[in-house]
């Protein structure tokens, strides 16, 4: 499961391939690294064209997920003695929020699967931890995975969602977000061999994006599949992850 990311582009080659009318991002830093639950530049459909923003990544959990997660709270709580106000702690539970999407049959996901609801999330490279390369006592390295054609930029397909209210983080309360994540997939070759459960869906092509923003679902739903075999390569990257605290860190 991709939980990081890195964009390092010119931003007008941003614009240009993806026919941007609105640039609401300001001035992007050369090099970003995206983790979840921070802020990312996406485009999505506007109401007179589209538009390049800066969205948090994270959609809403399941309510399910959310249900089960207060629950045990709410045991420890009662364990310890306490009274629970079991509606008031699941209207307060955090939820950092689920940063890929897999199974878009599921009701959680079918509401926002619409044109209205989609974007696409430009990337140079994506990271997966690679156990095999980790040093005993050590962390587990990233390996990172780049286009292997001349032009680095691609996309993630993916799918947003306005105004969302909810708990991201207990200090904060409740908070009202724009938010986003993209879909995964079954991996190809490459991507199998260290992560072997999934990999991002990913646009290579104008022709690719332009499906994805603008046809019916079951056009669509066709390019949630692997990457073709060729056309990703591993890349040495110093592994030194630096973290995104809010918007105006991804601007000059």
């Amino acid at each position: 499961m991709c939980n990081l990311y890195n964009l390092t582009t010119n931003q007008q080659a941003i614009r240009d391939f993806v026919a941007i009318t609105h640039d609401l991002v300001g001035n992007l830093q050369p090099s970003i690294d995206v983790y979840p639950d921070q802020y990312a530049p996406i485009v999505r459909n506007n109401e007179d064209g589209r538009e390049l923003a800066l969205v948090r990544w994270g959609m809403p959990s399941s309510s399910q997920a959310l249900f089960e997660a207060a629950k045990k709270r709410a045991d420890k709580l009662r364990a310890k003695g306490k009274d629970v106000d079991f509606d008031e702690l699941l209207k307060m539970e955090p939820d950092g929020g689920t940063t890929n999407v897999r199974n878009t049959s599921s009701k959680h996901w079918k509401r926002w699967l619409a044109v209205q609801n989609r974007c696409v999330v430009p990337l140079t490279r994506f990271a997966e931890p690679d156990p095999a390369s980790k040093v005993e006592g050590g962390r587990t390295p990233n390996a990172w995975f780049a286009s292997s054609a001349d032009e680095p930029l691609m996309f993630f397909a993916g799918i947003w969602l306005k105004d969302w209210t909810s708990v991201r983080k207990i200090k904060d309360g409740l908070v009202t977000l724009d938010l986003f994540a993209f879909l995964t997939t079954e991996p190809n070759s490459l991507v199998k061999a260290i992560h072997p459960k999934a990999m991002p869906v990913i646009l290579s092509s104008k022709d690719e994006v332009e499906t994805w923003l603008k046809a019916p679902w079951e056009d669509a739903r066709t390019l949630q599949r692997p990457l073709a075999d060729g056309m990703l390569k591993i890349v040495d990257v110093a592994d030194q992850p630096k973290q995104i605290a809010a918007p105006e860190a991804l601007l000059l």
